[in-house]
């Protein structure tokens, strides 16, 4: 994917592109790592690339599956005590493919329903509003752009501190961009 989303026609269009864009800055943060070190935590928290992979796949399944059903409800999401953990018997491979599986079906839900579309706020966290009984789409989705770009970052974060990777030199690389007087596609160091 290159380092913008391409013009659009529509609000629509523009939305889904950049989910698409936060989607795909994970597999770039991911770019070259091994699983030892998608588990690593560097910084003074706990998160790992890995980790914000399997976060960002469930938590897109559980608006996923709140968008599929409405104007119902849908199901309230129960969120696993490893959510943030890229377990020893998972792989970061594995992770990444569930996170662009689960990355397409959540732009198309978005599509089939429209932006208009009501969306129950849930009422399983206590940070939800209680004074309204619907979102729409379009919110759930600028929510989507929105946490994404925040675990972008951790992640951006994570991955300079494990090998001193910065993002538009891993997009380079996993890119294959020709090398200029200022940016060198990334390659591992040793």
């Amino acid at each position: 994917m290159p380092a913008m989303p391409p013009p659009v026609p529509t609000e629509l269009e523009g939305l889904v592109e950049y989910i698409a864009q936060q989607q795909d800055a994970f597999r770039i943060a991911a770019f070259g790592l091994t699983d030892e070190q998608a588990r690593l935590t560097p910084t003074a928290g706990t998160l790992s690339i890995g980790g914000l992979i399997k976060h960002v796949t469930n938590m897109q399944a559980g608006w996923t599956e709140k968008i599929a059903a409405a104007p119902g409800p849908g199901p309230d999401r129960q969120w696993a005590d490893d959510e943030f953990i890229l377990r020893a018997d998972e792989t970061l491979a594995g992770a990444l493919a569930a996170l662009a599986a689960q990355s397409a079906v959540t732009r198309a839900a978005i599509k089939e329903k429209g932006l208009d579309t009501p969306v129950p706020v849930p009422r399983s966290a206590p940070w939800f509003p209680k004074d309204i009984d619907a979102w729409n789409v379009r919110w759930v989705a600028l929510h989507l752009v929105e946490e994404m770009a925040r675990h972008a970052g951790h992640a951006d974060i994570i991955r300079e501190s494990i090998d001193g990777a910065t993002m538009y030199e891993l997009l380079a690389a996993a890119e294959g961009w020709e090398p200029t007087d200022w940016l060198k596609p990334w390659s591992p160091k040793g």
